[in-house]
């Protein structure tokens, strides 16, 4: 039961941080496409890890992490005032590298295939 109640709450925490992201923030350092991959909040609400993708190379997905990162009381300051919670969590951004890893591989694959092909 506590499982589902806390995959609600990310799911919840997910969609409406990515809102307040998009219609709220408005820091220069966001140039980037930013996507929320997943929330993982602790088992007592206090903190949030915040896993996003952003789109670009290192250093813009450096500077655009450390805006977020700088942002992170705002956002759940807002985020707070859509969604009611005994404790909104502190927010932790993190770079999730998982889609990118996913991109990685498939290109090689593609590359030995390729690479086969030509034998």
């Amino acid at each position: 039961m506590a499982n589902t109640r806390m995959k609600r709450v990310n799911s919840l925490l997910k969609e409406v941080i990515s809102d307040v992201i998009k219609k709220e923030v408005s820091d220069p350092r966001l140039t980037s496409i930013i996507t929320i991959t997943s929330v993982n909040t602790s088992k007592d609400l206090r903190n949030a890890t915040v896993h996003v993708s952003i789109f670009g190379d290192d250093e813009a997905r450096k500077k655009n992490l450390e805006a977020l990162n700088s942002a992170s009381k705002y956002i759940a300051i807002k985020s707070s005032q859509l969604i009611v919670l005994k404790y909104f969590p502190s927010l932790i951004f993190k770079l999730d590298m998982g889609l990118e890893s996913h991109d990685k591989i498939e290109s090689l694959l593609k590359d030995i295939h390729e690479k086969e092909n030509l034998k």
